[in-house]
């Protein structure tokens, strides 16, 4: 018995070796993978125009804060609020009876130190004709004319404290400094004010309104550029408020006198006419700056484009079926497009539809 069981182990042994074998054989057979369904586009370049944004803010080309030169109590109020004021005109009315009681007292005293004077002119014109005859000493005549000469001081001192109250009285009356509109009052009738410290109201300008906003120091050559050769009837600056484009183009004025260190860019100001009143000093908006890019530009569909870690890229199909991952830089969207400004060429195709499915080397096949 013991015979034939280990006759019949070497052929139980090499049948399990021979099975063995061929699940190996089967396993490492290699499975061919499928492709990928994308659909694919053929990169092209066009002449691009967009516009460039930037936050803006809407300012008074002139504007001034109304504060008082004398302390009192406002005895009128002569405008309403909201409305347009003419140069010179009466806008605020403080109590002046004290400093017309000043004015009173200023003219009584310089006419008491012009008759001191007038005095003392006398007296020493007399000491000088005893002078003549030795009939008074000559200290008499000093003191004469020394006298004369503290009359003449004082008499300068009362009509310099003249003027001085005669400008107080003048500061009773608060006028509107230009042409322009005129804020809500900040006081009523009766309030008391401080000389130099409360603000009355506002005025500004509003014909025309600028518009400052900051652009990176990289684009002042273009700016300035664009301020040299700007036109009356330019469309290359524009404002928009949400999705409402405002009807008047802009005109660059100016660039500001230096870079802000900490920023890395300088302001910029537009003016805007301001004919029907829609703009307000204090309003956001959003600068449009036209940029008609010299020559053809590349321009893909955005969806083509994704995103890793702050960086883009798309798939690029070769001549394999099999696409590869390249990094672009990005320029401005146009609509459902964007440009891109470095890393693909005319001709390329790109992957655009299905574009979540692939990853670096895999096999596409183009869909219907």
């Amino acid at each position: 018995m013991f015979l034939n069981k280990m006759k019949y182990y070497p052929a139980a042994v090499l049948f399990a070796l021979l099975t063995s074998c061929g699940d190996k054989n089967q396993q490492q057979q290699p499975t061919q993978p499928q492709a990928v369904p994308v659909t694919l586009t053929e990169v092209k370049s066009t002449k691009a125009a967009y516009y460039e944004e930037y936050p803006g803010t809407v300012v008074a080309l002139n504007e001034i804060e109304l504060r008082p030169q004398v302390s009192g109590f406002i005895t009128g109020i002569h405008f309403k609020d909201g409305a347009r004021v003419r140069k010179g005109q009466l806008l605020y009315s403080i109590d002046a009876q004290l400093y017309n009681a000043n004015y009173d007292q200023a003219v009584a005293n310089l006419n008491v130190q012009e008759a001191n004077l007038a005095r003392a002119q006398k007296d020493a014109d007399r000491y000088h004709e005893l002078e003549k005859n030795d009939a008074v000493a000559k200290q008499l005549v000093d003191n004469a004319d020394a006298a004369l000469e503290v009359a003449k001081r004082q008499a300068e001192a009362a009509k310099a404290n003249i003027k001085g109250v005669q400008t107080s009285v003048r500061y009773t009356k608060v006028v509107a400094p230009f042409d322009g509109v005129i804020g809500i009052s900040a006081v009523k009738v009766g309030a008391a004010i401080t000389a130099g410290q409360t603000v009355l109201n506002t005025v500004s300008t509003d014909n025309q309104l600028a518009v400052d906003f900051n652009v990176d120091q990289k684009e002042i050559y273009r700016f300035s550029t664009l301020m040299k050769n700007a036109k009356s009837s330019d469309s290359t600056f524009t404002l928009k408020f949400g999705t409402d484009i405002y009807p008047e183009t802009g005109k660059i004025a100016l660039l500001d006198r230096a870079v802000d260190p900490q920023t890395g860019t300088i302001k910029a100001r537009l003016v805007f006419p301001n004919k029907e009143n829609r703009l307000r000093a204090g309003m956001s908006g959003t600068v449009r700056v036209l940029n008609n890019a010299a020559g053809n530009s590349i321009v893909i569909p955005y969806k083509a484009v994704t995103e890793q870690l702050g960086e883009f890229f798309v798939y690029v199909a070769g001549d394999s079926s099999k696409v590869s991952q390249r990094r672009v830089v990005l320029g401005n969207a146009l609509g459902s497009e964007i440009i891109v400004k470095e890393g693909l060429k005319e001709g390329e195709k790109i992957a655009v539809e299905g574009v979540q499915n692939l990853r670096e080397g895999v096999t596409v096949a183009e869909g219907k």
